[in-house]
């Protein structure tokens, strides 16, 4: 028996959230006495996990694979479920992941929950805390099924370093009738994704026009943050609809959300509320998102953003 864990890359390299699940699934395989198998679908370089306590991996290297496919790729995490004798399986909160969760779950007729937040208080039956109502409150869960499938909410447990004697595995799962498939993605190399990101800087319709972006690419440049915007901004066409976050585009669950110039919606609020440590930079004093802010700044983005980079490079240049 094993706790198999899904480790998602992106072109060929291992994403942090794939060291999260890793991590995570070292603790709960410690309460359960078992080991740790890893599934890498098309990773050009697995030796990483060895630090975060993954004792196998089973290597998946597929041209029916090379684009994410639900079905494809849950049939292929089936197939290495049942091959790790795994009664547990953990995978991330991304995009992906809860595309093919339900399939797997359907697959393996397993119990699925989402969101978790915490490494599980019992083991029997398996009892996981869970964000739920848009992280507005939690909830106790039990999964009852003979396998349990967890999808670890971002940036809710860490990376925590455990060193394992890790082998690795060639492992070539049956795949047929993949339905649809996706023949290119392509996708900017050079940028932080909001998926991947610890810090995101966002801003709204405050920064008057996208000619003004420069400044909010600086700062997260300076950070090594992703950049993101509003609704407003994206239907306006200023940035990418690929860069809108909240309840009605992606949700953001990072270390740092830094707000500028975004009055603070409900949706939006919604959508970004699992962030750790939230900022907001605005000019008007009553706006929303000061009420939902760890901290913030009463001041007009034009003033404050431009001093900010200039503190910062300051900073690291020490």
């Amino acid at each position: 028996m094993s706790v198999l864990v899904y480790t998602e890359s992106d072109q060929g390299v291992l994403k942090k959230a794939a060291l999260e699940v890793a991590s995570y699934a070292k603790a709960i395989a410690n309460k359960l006495n078992t080991t740790v198998t890893a599934v890498a679908i098309n990773a050009n370089n697995t030796d990483t996990l060895s630090k975060y306590g993954v004792d196998k991996i089973l290597n998946i290297s597929s041209t029916e694979l090379e684009n994410f496919n639900a079905k494809g790729y849950a049939d292929a995490l089936k197939q290495a479920a049942e091959k790790a004798e795994a009664k547990v399986v953990v995978l991330s909160s991304s995009a992906n992941s809860k595309y093919l969760a339900p399939l797997l779950s359907i697959n393996l007729d397993a119990g699925y929950v989402s969101n978790v937040v915490e490494v599980p208080t019992e083991v029997a039956p398996l009892t996981v805390k869970r964000s739920a109502f848009t992280n507005k409150a939690f909830e106790i869960a039990q999964i009852n099924s003979d396998i349990k499938i967890i999808g670890l909410s971002n940036n809710a447990f860490g990376l925590v370093e455990t060193s394992a004697d890790t082998t690795t595995e060639d492992f070539t799962p049956a795949l047929s009738n993949l339905g649809v498939t996706v023949d290119a993605v392509d996708k900017a190399s050079d940028k932080v994704t909001i998926a991947d990101a610890d810090i995101v800087v966002s801003a709204g319709r405050g920064l008057k026009g996208p000619e003004n972006w420069g400044m909010i690419e600086e700062l997260a440049d300076v950070l090594g943050a992703a950049t993101a915007c509003s609704k407003p901004v994206s239907d306006l066409g200023w940035r990418p609809h690929g860069e809108h976050v909240g309840q009605t585009g992606k949700p953001v669950a990072t270390n740092l959300y830094i707000a500028i110039g975004i009055s603070g919606a409900i949706q939006h609020l919604a959508g970004v509320s699992a962030s750790k440590i939230k900022v907001v930079i605005n000019t008007d004093p009553e706006a929303p998102f000061f009420k939902a802010a760890d901290y913030g700044v009463v001041g007009d983005a034009f003033t404050v953003i431009p001093e900010l980079i200039t503190k910062l490079k300051a900073f690291k240049a020490q």
